[in-house]
């Protein structure tokens, strides 16, 4: 073979070739009948068999495709098929096993159900015990054994769980401060966090406390309110003082029991107070709770300024020292817990005193109020304690909103009577507060005794010493709505940037602009000119309240376009109920003055013994064209609030405007111009003759009520 090819390709050696082919005829025949063995083999014979095929091959053609080729090339093709044969088995390995019991169908066996716990939860209902006594279980459970072993007992098993195909959805998340370290983090807290009462909220900050202590020892400063309306909140802390310190030393007693004994008290307390001016109550940080339940009971019941920022600052000024090692005294942790119901009256120390306690990582808990929704002020039932003033109920102004650095709602209606607007939950804590337990990752406790979902809170149900508000609200929902806890530039900033953004807050600076609230609606026509003039006086008020209206309106339309832009819920939802009620505010006062104008260009009674004409609400706006469309505009705005906030005082106070008819329509009706004269003569006056009251029944008489106590600020 090797012949063959080289005939074909070596053209330079055609005489070796000849040669070869020469040599190859001079052997001769060989004998066919000789038996053929591995001995007998002869190469001269194989030469001339060779010599003989290629003298036949030089006759032949030359082809690439000859029997040998076809044969080389049909074994590379079969050695390929098998290599492919055993690349493709496939080798179980125990990722592939993993996979299959993965997605395998779930046993028939139904498993007991399996607790995830998300989040650290605390319940409103004031228990006496703490851990795995206490009413509230596993939600702050401690074990109650009296010695607490490093190793568990028990003997861990492995769950065969089999998890079904399908996605897992996170529905929200839950911001909340890890721990404290000696270095500042940024760390964020909880401004949401409502409570229907006090003890709830207590229970929760002991259990900061007890997470404090597991990391290392802690200072504790309670910093309280002196107001007149904080008398009874202060009392239910300190009634609950003998429980929390209680279960905080058995907390101490069992880590030291771990640890090895101490000499350095693990938890110290330190208490002030603060009204006009900041008092220590506690010379040294104690652990002594007789000491601390005096310092409570040291605490007055003053009234005007509460200085609250400036009490902060000056516990992280004072107390500063304990975060670092000194002698035999180890670093603490440090944490401040107030207790408030205002927002307080040094507002421009709040930026200061944020910064005091993120540089020295002193965490604050708020025990607050809700601050009133868009509000600056809201109003507490203030029931007397005091035997010496008469013991009636009243209602005293006190400040504790808004729940954002600047307003973001319009203000409308109401000028006569503020008291009398429907007051609602921001879902959240007044701005500087909660602004200082966001960034220093603490908590802010919104503490309402009436706090209730999906139902209206009656004005004659709020509890003594509690603000009136008509509605609460989910702290889910609403922690999409957070406000934005930022510095005053960078919160400027953001606002230039959205023409929207700037359009509201601008129309929220106005000062308060009136409503045709009770305007008049019945007009009844004895004659012609008495039926006009009465007309144009009832116009007088739509008329003064236009320009403020519609400058309002002009503000917030320069916004509308850009409300496709605006990714803030809570941007969005202001900016919408805002624009919605001013336009419908506008609409009804400039539909009222037209339709009292068409009156005047003379109007015929259908029934000749009609002789009254009557305003009815409505809907539809027939008077000018211009006026429908933006009244459509203010009904698309209004119900796309009540669609995507449902369960927000956005919401809330869109559907109550959607309640209210937009325009107004003349109703035809018959007046009685003679009526019968009433008697409203219900006490008559005594006989005459009547002998004067003898002496001693005067003597007999009941003394003068107590005087009221005059309140101002409380």
């Amino acid at each position: 073979m090797l012949k063959r090819l080289r005939q074909k390709f070596d053209d330079n050696e055609p005489q070796s070739q000849a040669h070869n082919l020469t040599s190859s005829n001079d052997n001769g025949p060989q004998d066919q009948s000789m038996p053929h063995s591995l001995n007998e083999f002869d190469p001269d014979q194989e030469d001339e068999d060779d010599s003989e095929a290629d003298e036949e091959s030089l006759d032949e053609p030359t082809s690439w495709f000859d029997r040998d080729t076809l044969a080389f090339l049909a074994s590379v093709g079969a050695h390929l098929l098998v290599v492919v044969g055993l690349a493709s088995i496939t080798i179980a390995t125990q990722p592939q096993l993993l996979s299959v019991l993965i997605n395998s169908e779930p046993i028939a066996e139904e498993l007991a159900p399996i607790d995830v716990v998300t989040d650290i939860a605390y319940s409103d209902t004031p228990t006496d015990e703490f851990g795995a006594d206490s009413i509230g279980s596993v939600d702050m459970a401690l074990s109650s054994a009296p010695l607490v072993a490093d190793v568990s007992a028990v003997e861990a098993t492995d769950l065969d769980v089999t998890i079904p195909n399908g996605d897992v959805n996170v529905t929200f998340t839950v911001e909340k401060a890890v721990g404290l370290t000696q270095a500042p983090k940024a760390v964020r807290g909880m401004t949401g966090v409502g409570t229907t009462g006090t003890d709830g909220a207590v229970d929760r900050v002991t259990y900061e406390i007890l997470q404090s202590l597991e990391e290392r020892p802690t200072l504790v400063v309670w910093v309280f309110d002196s107001s007149i309306s904080m008398v009874k909140r202060r009392q239910e802390i300190s009634d609950r003082f003998d429980r929390i310190y209680q279960q905080l030393g058995i907390v101490a007693a069992e880590k030291e029991k771990r640890e090895g004994s101490s000499e350095v008290p693990p938890l110290l307390t330190s208490i002030l107070s603060f009204g006009r001016q900041v008092e220590v109550l506690t010379k040294q940080p104690t652990d002594d709770l007789a000491e601390i339940r005096s310092a409570i009971e040291k605490i007055g019941n003053e009234g005007g300024d509460e200085m609250v920022f400036q009490a902060i600052k000056t516990a992280v000024e004072k107390y500063k020292s304990y975060r670092v090692a000194k002698g035999n005294s180890p670093a603490r942790n440090v944490m401040l817990l107030v207790v408030t119901d205002e927002r307080g009256d040094d507002l421009p120390l709040a930026e200061e005193t944020i910064k005091a306690c993120r540089f020295q990582t002193i965490p604050c808990y708020v025990l607050g109020v809700p601050a009133p929704f868009g509000r600056d002020k809201s109003f507490i039932k203030f029931v007397e304690f005091d035997p010496a003033y008469a013991q009636v109920e009243d209602w005293a102004e006190v400040d504790q909103g808004p729940e954002t650095l600047y307003p973001e709602r319009v203000k409308l209606g109401y000028q006569d009577n503020y008291m009398e607007e429907p007051v609602l939950d921001s879902g959240f804590g007044p701005y500087a507060l909660s602004k200082l337990c966001y960034e220093t990752g603490g908590i802010y406790f919104s503490i309402h005794p009436n706090r209730k979902l999906n139902a209206k809170v009656e004005r004659k149900d709020t509890e003594a010493f509690a603000s009136q508000m008509a509605y609460f609200f989910d702290p889910e929902i609403m922690d999409r709505y957070r406000p934005d806890y930022l510095s005053d530039a960078e919160y400027m900033a953001r606002v230039k940037k959205s023409p929207l953004r700037y359009a509201l807050l601008n129309a929220a600076q106005l000062s308060r602009a009136g409503t045709l609230s009770k305007p008049k609606m019945v007009f009844i026509k004895r004659d012609e000119p008495s039926f006009n003039k009465e007309l144009t006086d009832s116009q007088l008020e739509s008329a003064r309240l236009y320009p403020e209206l519609s400058e309002m309106c002009s503000i917030l339309a320069e916004g509308e376009k850009f409300r496709s832009k605006e990714t803030s819920p809570r941007w969005l939802a202001s900016f919408e109920l805002s624009y919605g009620t001013a336009l419908a505010a506008k609409i009804r006062a400039e539909s009222y003055n037209a339709m009292l104008a068409k009156a005047k260009r003379g109007m015929t009674f259908s029934k000749p013994e009609s002789n009254t004409w009557n305003l009815r609400p409505s809907d539809k706006v027939t008077v000018d064209s211009k006026l429908e469309k933006e009244a459509k505009l203010a009904k698309e705005l209004l119900q796309s609030v009540v669609e995507k906030h449902t369960g927000t005082p956005w919401g809330i106070l869109a559907g109550r405007e959607l309640d209210n008819p937009i325009s107004w329509e003349w109703v035809e009706s018959t007046t009685d111009l003679n009526p019968p004269a009433r008697n409203n003569n219900r006490n008559p006056p005594p006989p005459p003759n009547t002998p004067p009251m003898p002496e001693d029944d005067k003597a007999k008489m009941l003394k003068p009520p107590p005087p009221k106590r005059a309140i101002k600020k409380v």
